[in-house]
């Protein structure tokens, strides 16, 4: 905490295209934070690296997230809205954390093992370190909670224990900070694999429905979705995970209740409710893309936002940064 204000602090990648998982989980429900905290928004970029990517690629992806932030609702003037390797103080904290963090317990890191499975080719330091940058990330802003899908909420826990672990050799070093999560929608599954969570690196674009699909693309999609045996509408995550999580997606993007739309679809059949899904998702996503192709024609804009952004954001980094060097014994000669 900074003051008297708390702090929110979150980030997304810029390593693929945005998935409805991501906005839904993770991006609308950042604006509602910006009325109660002190809020930092992050594109990771330093993040996306721990898998080889295309330059040119990762530079468009930059600028696109940030864009879609704004789009999705995060305005500039009340959240910080930045870089993340623009701010080198990330960088800088996550090598000291790495020195107070266990080898054990990041090789217990879910992610980890998951990541070395599909990247077998590439199992670098930075993909088994990932969760202590992410924990500089948090902990530089002072942060007391974050906004996180249910995939991360074990690297939030670990930065609990890495800032627990140094507070007690350094006492009043960091905030501890808290992980929050929406309660709908924090984890929506493949179209084709309910069991699986939907991701932006999946092989079939079918599976996944992104932000920026067209109406056509998305409504195809949902009618192509994988569904269950029998005919009912009905919610049920171990019966019917694809009917189930085609129903959360429909609650998220309507406000409706899982009981009423039991109660809309009720005798009707798979192919009216996959229909009704596709539309509804579309027509919630046509003013956020709308605004997105806005933000997307203005570079400049987005380049003078990046500056701002980083300039707020260095000034706190700055200062946790600067205290933490003081309490380990390292000069500072200024």
């Amino acid at each position: 905490m900074f003051g008297e204000q708390k702090v929110s602090f979150s980030g997304v990648q810029p390593s693929g295209n945005l998935t409805i998982g991501n906005y839904l989980g993770a991006i609308r429900n950042f604006s509602e934070y910006s009325e109660k905290y002190k809020t930092f928004y992050c594109v990771v970029d330093q993040h996306a690296i721990t898998v080889r990517q295309v330059p040119a690629d990762l530079r468009r992806r930059t600028y696109e997230t940030l864009a879609l932030y704004m789009a999705c609702g995060l305005d500039p003037n009340k959240n910080t809205l930045y870089v993340q390797s623009m701010v080198h103080e990330h960088a800088e904290l996550a090598w000291i954390l790495n020195c107070f963090t266990m080898f054990g317990e990041l090789s217990r890191m879910t992610q980890f093992k998951d990541k070395s499975a599909r990247h077998a080719d590439n199992i670098n330091a930075g993909l088994f370190t990932y969760p202590t940058l992410m924990a500089a990330d948090i902990l530089l802003y002072q942060t007391d909670v974050v906004p996180v899908g249910i995939d991360q909420k074990q690297h939030v826990e670990l930065c609990r224990d890495i800032a627990e672990r140094f507070n007690q050799l350094y006492p009043g070093t960091f905030t501890v900070p808290e992980p929050i999560m929406a309660k709908h929608g924090m984890k929506i599954m493949s179209l084709a694999e309910p069991t699986k969570k939907m991701s932006k690196s999946d092989e079939n674009a079918n599976a996944v429905v992104y932000i920026l699909d067209d109406r056509d693309t998305i409504i195809r999609k949902f009618k192509r979705a994988v569904t269950d045996s029998g005919s009912e509408i009905r919610y049920d995550v171990n019966e019917k995970p694809g009917v189930s999580n085609l129903m959360t997606i429909y609650s998220c993007f309507t406000g409706k209740s899982i009981e009423e739309i039991e109660r809309e679809f009720d005798g009707r059949g798979y192919g009216d409710f996959k229909l009704a899904v596709g539309e509804a998702t579309a027509d919630a996503l046509a003013p956020v893309q709308a605004d997105f192709r806005a933000y997307m024609s203005d570079k400049a804009g987005l380049e003078a936002q990046m500056k701002k952004g980083t300039e707020e954001a260095s000034w706190y980094a700055c200062r946790t940064l600067s205290k933490v060097a003081k309490k380990l014994g390292f000069v500072q000669v200024r």
